[in-house]
């Protein structure tokens, strides 16, 4: 039976996270001093697996990998590959998000699984806004990362955070140049997920604002292109290219959502901005878990809410939830 919940959205598209442990600490998303998870408590890989294919068997014909960063786990093509096989026989697409820092490592082996799109985060193209931003001076090794991706064959989508003070005034260029090297690029606002040290309503720069920036400069066109998440988007006469915008706070995209997360512990939320979850683990490591399994995911449709309620509106406000993105899945 496949997965519908309780407002009649078909759910056929899944967020796996396959661990929160991440090689940057990008100011946005996590502390420097982040606390991971202890492995004891991460899904092995047989146990993702086996979560993946329990979603197929329901209808997911979507599947995207998510940390975290996703290809700092040991062994994660193994997991790549095994999915793979998938491919076909009822999954439509496999495809995962990445930092980019170890994607000249994997370009091939992700292309030769089966993966034909990744996402990659990029939110400057100044190195020290980079490092000042990531905590890490990794720029080179990212554009190393997307060169190797596109020669193994691998369509890039980059994702660009906006954030007001750091890279506001270096869109046009981000974007200008994406679409010099034949890249879409999507822009999200920025989300209050989990506490970092900076004030996410100092770094909150609303897409509305974006958007009005970019038609005072170019040409926008609305486009009827969709991918089955989230961004709407628009073409840019002027550069050739298209552009996606996110934007959960400003205009809410709710009404259309076909996705759940599943987090590297094996907790499944059924929207990015609720508290409501149900405990996969639990259930793949029962007596019976593809009875288990099967059960939990029919509590999952009909707990999962018509819309989320995030708010970015006052300095110092608390995060809308406690758990970072790194640790929801990207």
């Amino acid at each position: 039976m496949t997965l519908v919940d309780q407002f009649q959205r078909r759910i056929s598209y899944l967020r796996l996270s396959v661990t929160d442990r991440c090689d940057l600490r990008c100011a946005y998303c996590m502390p420097e001093r982040q606390t991971f998870l202890p492995r004891s408590e991460v899904l092995s890989l047989e146990e993702l697996h086996q979560l993946a294919l329990g979603f197929i068997a329901r209808g997911v014909t979507k599947l995207r990998l998510t940390g975290g960063e996703p290809l700092v786990r040991r062994d994660m093509i193994e997991l790549v590959r095994a999915l793979g096989r998938k491919l076909g026989d009822g999954l439509d697409e496999l495809t995962l998000t990445t930092n980019g820092t170890r994607l000249a490592e994997f370009a091939d082996d992700l292309f030769a699984a089966g993966v034909r799109r990744v996402n990659v985060s990029l939110d400057t193209l100044d190195r020290a806004t980079f490092a000042r931003l990531a905590r890490r001076d990794s720029l080179p090794q990212v554009l190393e990362g997307i060169a190797a991706a596109r020669a193994a064959g691998l369509k890039v989508k980059l994702n660009t955070v906006a954030l007001k003070d750091t890279n506001a005034a270096e869109i046009p260029a981000l974007i200008e140049w994406a679409h010099g090297q034949g890249l879409e690029l999507t822009l999200i606002e920025v989300m209050p997920l989990g506490e970092v040290e900076e004030d996410r309503f100092d770094q909150h720069l609303p897409l509305s604002e974006v958007r009005a920036a970019l038609e005072a400069r170019w040409n926008l066109t609305p486009s009827d292109h969709r991918t089955g998440g989230p961004a709407r988007y628009f073409d840019i006469a002027e550069t050739g290219g298209r552009i996606g915008l996110i934007t959960p706070l400003t205009n809410n995209f709710c009404e259309g959502c076909n996705r759940v997360r599943v987090t590297a512990t094996g907790q499944l939320y059924p929207c990015l901005g609720g508290g409501e979850r149900v405990d996969l683990r639990a259930a793949l490591r029962s007596a019976d878990p593809a009875a288990a399994l099967a059960e939990a995911l029919d509590v999952a449709m009909k707990i999962k809410p018509l819309r989320h309620h995030f708010r970015i509106d006052a300095p110092g406000a608390a995060p809308a939830l406690p758990r970072h993105m790194s640790m929801t899945g990207g």
